[in-house]
């Protein structure tokens, strides 16, 4: 599959229902149409993080790629993801001046402790047919 050029990639955990609400959100506050998505368990989405040199199996994070330019994880994607958001939530970028250890403290809590707080599904998510066009897999 030829990525889209002009759009960021997110990477998300499939199974995981705050991700699944965090898409959800995601999708609703894309004005700009800039995001595509795939979940990590998807052959797009594990063929993308190997090319960037990470363990498929061993990733609990989301992942923004931009392509030709980078990609971020944890909670630097959080707030990269941000940028784009209407509705105010693009101010949550002002957070990146916060070192990164910090921020990925609290990522990696609240990572380590989804599916407990918010559950699990069997299976990803199956995207409406009005929404099938932003996923890539």
């Amino acid at each position: 599959m030829e990525l889209p050029k002009d759009k960021k990639i997110i990477l998300f955990d499939g199974v995981c229902n705050l991700c699944n609400g965090a898409v959800t959100f995601i999708i609703k506050h894309d004005k700009k149409d800039s995001f595509r998505f795939a979940s990590l368990q998807s052959e797009i989405g594990k063929k993308l993080v190997s090319e960037r040199g990470m363990d498929p199996e061993e990733l609990d994070s989301i992942i923004l790629i931009d392509p030709g330019v980078a990609y971020y994880q944890k909670s630097t994607a959080a707030l990269e993801i941000s940028r784009e958001l209407s509705g105010g939530y693009s101010l949550l970028k002002n957070f990146l001046f916060i070192p990164e250890g910090l921020r990925d403290g609290i990522y990696n809590l609240v990572a380590r402790n989804r599916y407990n707080w918010y559950g699990k599904k069997e299976s990803c998510m199956i995207p409406t047919p009005e929404l099938k066009s932003k996923f890539l897999d």
